[in-house]
């Protein structure tokens, strides 16, 4: 399908044309690197844009009583991010163990504890839910907290089966528009990832190719428990029984980025995987490659490793006329040399990395602008893109809009995530028929 044109997206005669230099320092996140083109004073020093004087921030909305289902160690950083939220007041949590609950109530010191999730689901305080648990976990959990009327953010992926998503999709699909159901697919609510997203779709970078991601780090998964049933329990991502593996748990992020660039779905994905450091009882593999093919032969090359951390977590798109790294919370172009000039390159900051030079796309420039700063030289956007995804859900829940993971976004990935975990447990290649999207 084509993909969507987001009403905030700038298109490339927009950017040749564009006549104001705020304008263009908005777009691109950056400062002039040359002097021959960019706006000078009377003194010809380089012209800074001036703070706004009507620049307001968006004004917070009221606040939303938050449930946090799962106090693992992601249940307890979803209570850390919420905690940074001035409208996002944590009510209620709920974990059948004691230990996670007393160290969930450090963060949430006047939330009421719950051992039953149900119990909490039926407290009228709670007005939205988080679902942390484990992947397996989250079928009777989410449809309980969309019977019970809550909003609820549920953790990516959506299930670890086809079966249990699509029973979620519909159950989504089938809300009223004012109850929210969000999930956690990230990248879709990060501001640098929508920023990209803007470059990517005015075919600044040319035919698209192919793309590469990984995630590389050296840590075994594994957690300790003073008891067996407990530490069963605790290490679900080890088994096949309970998880989707690295590509399913980590690498999905990835795949659901790229088939959100391409507005696409994948139609076959070709795995492999093994046990390369962690010789234990575990059957899921600790390394593992993977190729993810699109409409029209475009592959996403994906790897992911637990025993090397060298080069970390990062995306790219390869194009024609330029390549798109991203990495963390930062952007950069790397254009071709004969690529067609199309007019802001001049005003674009530029880093040498990877023995080239990149241009810096920089999110919330307009924001750093309005506040009379320079983009190029603001401290890095350091927010997870958790606390961003957190904070657009009660956004959603506030203004009634739908999130940008929502039901089917997310039963597509989660397809994607199921399937790619097959190929990769099988060593094989699976296609993917178009029908198995159908919610």
């Amino acid at each position: 399908m084509n993909p969507p044109a987001p009403s905030s997206d700038l298109n490339r005669r927009d950017f040749v044309k564009a006549g104001s230099f705020t304008a263009l320092m908005a777009a691109l996140g950056g400062v002039p690197i040359t002097a021959q083109d960019a706006p000078k004073n009377p003194d010809g020093t380089l012209a800074v844009p001036k703070a706004d004087p009507n620049y307001k921030e968006k004004p917070v909305g009221p606040p939303v009583k938050f449930g946090v289902i799962g106090l693992g160690a992601q249940g307890r950083d979803v209570l850390a991010q919420l905690g940074k939220l001035p409208n996002a007041p944590v009510v209620a949590v709920c974990d059948r163990y004691k230990a996670s609950i007393k160290r969930a109530s450090e963060a949430a010191p006047m939330a009421k504890t719950y051992d039953d999730a149900q119990a909490l689901l039926a407290d009228p305080d709670v007005q939205a839910v988080v679902i942390a648990t484990p992947t397996h976990q989250h079928r009777d959990l989410a449809l309980a907290a969309m019977a019970a009327g809550k909003h609820v953010y549920l953790e990516a992926p959506m299930a670890n089966t086809i079966d249990d998503a699509r029973a979620i999709a519909k159950a989504g699909l089938a809300l009223p528009k004012k109850q929210i159901f969000q999930v956690g697919h990230q990248f879709r609510a990060n501001p640098q990832h929508h920023h990209v997203l803007k470059f990517f779709r005015t075919g600044a970078c040319g035919k698209t190719a192919s793309a590469k991601a990984q995630y590389n780090k050296k840590q075994s998964w594994r957690r300790a428990s003073p008891n067996p049933e407990r530490e069963k329990a605790l290490n679900w991502r080890l088994y096949k029984d309970t998880s989707l593996g690295l590509i399913g748990e980590i690498g999905i992020h990835a795949i659901d980025t790229m088939s959100w660039y391409l507005g696409a779905l994948p139609v076959s994905v070709t795995g492999f995987g093994g046990i390369q450091q962690w010789q234990d009882d575990r059957d899921v593999a600790d390394t593992i490659q993977a190729i993810v093919e699109y409409p029209g032969g475009v592959r996403l090359s994906y790897t992911a490793t637990l025993a090397c951390s060298f080069e970390g977590e990062h995306q790219i798109f390869h194009g024609s006329d330029a390549a798109i790294l991203i990495r963390d919370n930062k952007g950069w172009m790397f254009k071709e040399v004969d690529a067609p000039l199309l007019g802001w390159e001049v005003y674009a900051r530029k880093d040498d990395m990877l023995s080239d030079s990149g241009i810096a796309l920089v999110a919330n420039a307009t924001k750093i602008l309005a506040q009379g700063k320079k983009p190029a030289e603001a401290a890095s956007d350091t927010d997870s893109p958790l606390k961003y995804a957190l904070e657009k859900f009660v956004g959603h829940i506030n203004d009634g809009t739908k999130p940008d993971c929502g039901a089917k976004e997310g039963f597509e990935a989660a397809v994607t995530a199921v399937k790619a975990n097959e190929a990769v447990v099988n060593g094989s290649k699976v296609v993917i028929d178009k029908a198995v999207f159908t919610v």
